[in-house]
């Protein structure tokens, strides 16, 4: 009870964008304390003995502690790397609720690089997703990597990313997956962020996309490709970055 009070207090005394800056200056002290060989992050290419556990119900070794990577935002490095010409062209990127490790990597290439999320404390620019100011066929490469289970009108969103797409571009959606479930699990009675842990395993979540998946894209007429991109990466290069159960790696490419 204490310590819900506290962290209220915090919350109401504390501005966000000072709140997210201590958190990351916080667990780069931890990093010059986790120095070691075992695990390595290709953002800010350091090694680690451990990584920092995350999530509501804590993975092992999950995010890095020098610029906090995650799994599947490793995994999504090597794909973009090995798979796209983000780092070689100058191409139009547009990335959803970027995370600040890749966003420091593309803002320093030679594309048109427009990061954006509806909290203006998270990017550069305030979008909506579900109402993108762009013209049509506009975008070679948009990320969106986790955010789509947290729109409540999918559907929209879902047909705005492909408006604003080129012609042979590529749209990069990554979600938290159950693949034990046929369909996607949503429920329009579920309201509170308790509701929604309990339901989707995310306070934040407006549904738990099952297998389907696939087909709730290919609706807005989108091709889309199923990619476990952990079958290839070098075994050992998976143990070392940890990329992850595939849960939330899954990569959706979509064109």
């Amino acid at each position: 009870m204490i310590n819900r009070l506290l962290k209220e207090a915090y919350k109401l005394i504390i501005p966000e964008k000072i709140r997210i800056e201590i958190i990351y200056l916080t667990n780069k002290i931890r990093s010059l304390f986790l120095r070691g060989n075992k695990f390595y992050c290709n953002y800010c290419q350091k090694g680690f003995r451990k990584f920092l556990p995350k999530g509501n119900i804590k993975r092992k070794n999950a995010m890095c502690p020098n610029c906090m990577s995650l799994e599947r935002t490793r995994l999504l490095l090597e794909y973009l790397k090995n798979e796209t010409e983000i780092f070689s062209k100058e191409l139009k990127v547009l990335h959803f609720a970027p995370e600040r490790c890749l966003f420091k990597l593309l803002k320093k290439e030679k594309l048109e690089y427009i990061d954006g999320d509806i909290n203006p404390l998270l990017a550069r620019n305030v979008i909506d997703i579900t109402n993108i100011k762009h013209l049509n066929n506009y975008f070679d490469i948009i990320i969106c990597s986790h955010v789509l289970g947290h729109i409540p009108d999918e559907k929209r969103a879902v047909n705005e990313l492909k408006r604003v797409l080129s012609p042979g571009g590529e749209l990069i959606i990554m979600s938290l997956i159950n693949f034990g479930l046929e369909k996607t699990y949503e429920n329009s009675n579920i309201k509170t962020a308790g509701e929604r842990l309990n339901h989707y395993g995310e306070p934040d979540l407006e549904r738990l996309y099952g297998r389907d998946i696939i087909s709730r894209l290919q609706e807005s007429g989108l091709n889309v490709e199923q990619i476990d991109y952990r079958e290839k990466v070098d075994k050992n290069l998976i143990v070392k970055l940890n990329l992850g159960d595939g849960c939330r790696e899954m990569i959706y490419k979509c064109t």
